[in-house]
């Protein structure tokens, strides 16, 4: 395994629910220490594929790769153990309501590890310092803005040092200022720690702002249409729909000459 080879790569995957097809036939790779973008319009899948790619949902075929391991190949206790490589955030947080900022995130240290009660309290706050959450150890996540929950559900998703980071919609609901904040903490979180990131999401500010590769998921199709990164799917994608799409245009509009509709 090199630096140049892919962290994680999905090859031939088909998500479906009963006879319902989700996604076919997707094959992308997620290159070390990159921001991913899974992209596309709303109910194409997105959040369907990251299912797949953390191990909540079994491919119907093919296969989710991790450094040259079949993740879903493997036996339970391989599967954890390969599943304790990833951190995950998801789009509420999923904070649990009757904890602590801190137990929150000293649950994983204490399922997942054997570390004394004084070594999780470091961790615990080292990883809330990284998130600047600090002050808030002691609040309940009912005491925080939804911003600040997405911190938190961040500084445990950060617990056990994970070599991929997935983010299922990281903005959904929150302002522009305090998304424009979590862009800035994604980042560098990418660069200070040199996580690779899988990040799903159709927020196409906050896609410009961090992500350096992607894939793009049509709902019609229900296939990858594009890959690349969101600028350069918007710059000079050969799918017309997809540029559209990036612009936030009617695909008519590039070929007429139209502005971008409000």
């Amino acid at each position: 395994m090199t630096e140049t080879d892919p962290i994680l790569s999905v090859r031939g995957v088909t998500l479906a629910f009963g006879p319902k097809i989700i996604q076919h036939d997707l094959s992308f790779d997620v290159r070390r220490g990159s921001i991913f973008a899974v992209m596309g319009g709303s109910g194409c899948g997105k959040s369907t594929v990251l299912k797949s790619m953390i191990g909540l949902l079994r491919p119907r075929t093919g296969a989710v790769v991790v450094e040259n391991e079949d993740y879903w190949a493997g036996t339970e206790a391989r599967r954890t153990a390969i599943g304790r490589r990833f951190g995950v955030l998801f789009q509420s947080g999923a904070l649990w309501s009757g904890l602590t900022v801190g137990e929150n995130v000293a649950l994983p240290l204490r399922m997942f590890t054997r570390l004394n009660d004084a070594a999780i309290s470091r961790l615990v706050r080292l990883k809330l310092g990284l998130v600047g959450m600090e002050d808030s150890i002691g609040q309940l996540p009912s005491e925080l803005s939804g911003g600040m929950r997405k911190r938190a559900g961040l500084a445990r998703a950060l617990a056990l040092d994970p070599d991929v980071l997935f983010f299922d919609e990281p903005s959904a609901g929150l302002d522009p200022i305090t998304s424009s904040r979590l862009d800035d903490l994604i980042l560098n979180l990418r660069d200070g720690l040199g996580a690779t990131i899988v990040i799903v999401s159709h927020e196409l500010p906050s896609l410009f702002a961090i992500a350096d590769d992607g894939v793009f998921l049509d709902a019609e199709t229900k296939t990858a249409i594009a890959h690349g990164s969101p600028s350069a799917l918007r710059d000079h994608c050969p799918n017309k729909q997809v540029e559209a799409f990036m612009r936030r245009e009617r695909p008519e509009a590039l070929t007429a000459g139209k502005q971008p509709v409000p």
